[in-house]
């Protein structure tokens, strides 16, 4: 029997499936953080992103900036899907997809911090989300993609 034509349908399913994700990823890609730019949001990030930038991920003074930022926050986090805070079960809730969002959006929040450094948020956040061991590997896993042949 010939199995090349169950292969093809096979190997063409897999396409249409990855050609769905790379679709979600670009949607996502190019409505990340928009809630940063106006009201309620804009007016905090203007004020506290130039502070954040001195301050070391997870110190008592970082703490202090977020919880003056609260209402900000609040609301960013609450209206998106690649942080935690989105779900009622936390990580939990997160798909592969939102989950890639959220590293890169890691790697990107350390670039703004002097001593940023994402395998150092990776840890620190695995105590604060509560994730698996397992997790942590496979976003340790996925930086080399990430950092590999950086956009300028």
């Amino acid at each position: 029997m010939d199995s090349r034509p169950e292969t093809y349908k096979h190997i063409q399913a897999v396409q249409s499936f990855i050609g769905k994700v790379i679709v979600d990823l670009l949607r996502r890609s190019e409505a990340h953080d928009q809630t940063k730019l106006v009201s309620p949001e804009v007016e905090f990030w203007d004020e506290y992103i130039p502070k954040l930038a001195g301050l070391t991920y997870g110190s008592e003074e970082y703490k202090s900036c977020l919880a003056a930022m609260k209402p900000a926050l609040d609301h960013h986090q609450q209206a998106n899907d690649h942080h935690p805070e989105f779900y009622k079960n936390g990580i939990q809730g997160m798909s592969l997809v939102s989950l890639l969002e959220m590293v890169c959006d890691w790697k990107a929040a350390t670039m703004r911090h002097h001593d940023g450094d994402i395998r150092r948020s990776i840890e620190i956040n695995q105590k604060r989300f509560g994730y698996s061991d397992e997790l942590r590997q496979i976003m340790l896993n996925t930086l080399p993609l990430i950092e590999a042949n950086p956009l300028p």
